[in-house]
């Protein structure tokens, strides 16, 4: 090196250490498939009604909330909506006639809770947060679940609505009402959303109201942690929807975490997760699952056995509503 390079260098490399450093959440974040360019925050979740689902838990980030609390907004949204059939008030009931509901949450620190067959309470995934902060478990079930959230301050309801009942006496009457079919998210379609903040850090919330139809007393995926949803704060998350039993064979959320701990891409690492189903379970035509991932720089995945797997993504401040790739044709 010349002496006046060395010079014109010297006195560079003294400007660069006297800037300021740029802040995180300013750095645009380049989608390794070529996308543009994004920033944090993100916020994905499943199905059509993940749409506003995600505007509740953008609202909240850019309010300055935390991330826990917004996909816990986020995901009560759907819960409370009689039109959505498959999670929370309004969900259609088992072969009883009862709704029973089942969900998770977890943090970036792996601290996490969750609630199964809770029957009776319109928020389940605001139970799961409470057991996850107030109890020493993880889980809690059935009647005892339904005695913690009464004692939490958490009112019973009846959850079941006139549009509920009406399919479930055609179901109980005619069977007409297809049980698990391949193309039809109406008996499956589980609310999961995974959320980063502008700080890196990353939740996630599952929660449904489950198969319709369902034995009583059958849970799925939703509240099992590992299958139904991941997340590990130093690689990012994953979700899951479809057909919970399939799920929890592979225990695909927290495959498709380990897969991006290696350094998979989350669209590559969902594939491999539904590509594993389709391998090891002989009837996989017969029905749909459908995964979400992200990791800490806000690139994300979205891959499902069936077609007709839609997602909610925020990475921008404009909600869309996409389609994910699938692996039967």
């Amino acid at each position: 090196m010349s002496k006046s390079s060395r010079k014109t260098f010297l006195k560079q490399s003294a400007l660069l250490a006297a800037s300021p450093l740029i802040p995180f959440e300013s750095i645009a974040i380049k989608n390794v498939s070529g996308d543009i360019p994004k920033k944090l925050p993100v916020v994905i979740s499943t199905w059509q009604h993940g749409m506003a689902a995600n505007d509740e838990a953008w609202r909240y980030l850019s309010n300055g909330k935390d991330v826990l609390s917004a996909v816990e907004e986020g995901v009560k949204i759907p819960e409370a909506d009689p039109e959505v059939t498959s999670v929370g008030f309004g969900g259609y009931p088992d072969e009883l006639g009862k709704v029973s509901l089942d969900a998770c949450i977890m943090d970036w620190n792996g601290n996490c809770g969750a609630v199964s067959f809770l029957e009776h309470i319109k928020h389940p995934i605001s139970v799961a947060r409470r057991v996850m902060e107030d109890t020493p478990h993880v889980m809690l079930s059935g009647h005892g679940a339904l005695e913690f959230a009464v004692s939490k301050g958490f009112k019973k309801e009846i959850l079941t609505t006139e549009k509920s009942i009406e399919a479930y006496e055609i179901w109980k009457k005619n069977k007409s009402l297809p049980e698990n079919s391949p193309n039809d998210s109406i008996n499956h379609d589980t609310i999961g959303m995974l959320a980063i903040d502008e700080n890196g850090k990353i939740a996630g919330a599952c929660t449904t109201s489950g198969l319709a139809w369902k034995m009583h007393g059958r849970v799925g995926d939703s509240p099992i942690i590992g299958a139904g949803l991941f997340i590990d704060g130093k690689v990012g998350g994953a979700t899951a929807t479809g057909k919970g039993e399939a799920v929890i064979k592979i225990a695909g959320s927290a495959i498709i975490v380990e897969l991006m701990r290696m350094g998979k891409h989350p669209q590559e690492a969902c594939e491999i997760a539904v590509k594993r189903i389709a391998e090891k379970q002989a009837d996989h035509k017969n029905f749909q699952v459908g995964f979400l991932a992200v990791n800490l720089s806000g690139e994300y995945g979205a891959y499902s056995l069936q077609k007709g797997f839609e997602f909610a993504l925020n990475n921008t401040g404009k909600n869309q509503l996409l389609q994910a790739g699938h692996f039967l044709p």
